[in-house]
């Protein structure tokens, strides 16, 4: 896992945490990187099955 990958995942985290989903604007507004880059962080956590998510609950499971 990269800086970014855990800047993201930090955040998915803590947002989570308190029952958050962080949406696309939240997450560039808080990396300040394009959503290219965070869909990418985000798919590389997925394959490291670091980050899973459920499609009938619509949220992160971590």
């Amino acid at each position: 896992m990269n800086d970014f990958e855990r800047k993201v995942y930090r955040i998915i985290l803590n947002m989570t945490r308190f029952g958050k989903n962080p949406s696309m604007e939240q997450l560039k507004r808080k990396t300040g990187k394009d959503e290219q880059t965070i869909r990418d962080a985000v798919k590389n956590l997925m394959r490291q099955r670091i980050l899973k998510w459920d499609k009938l609950k619509k949220k992160w499971i971590i």
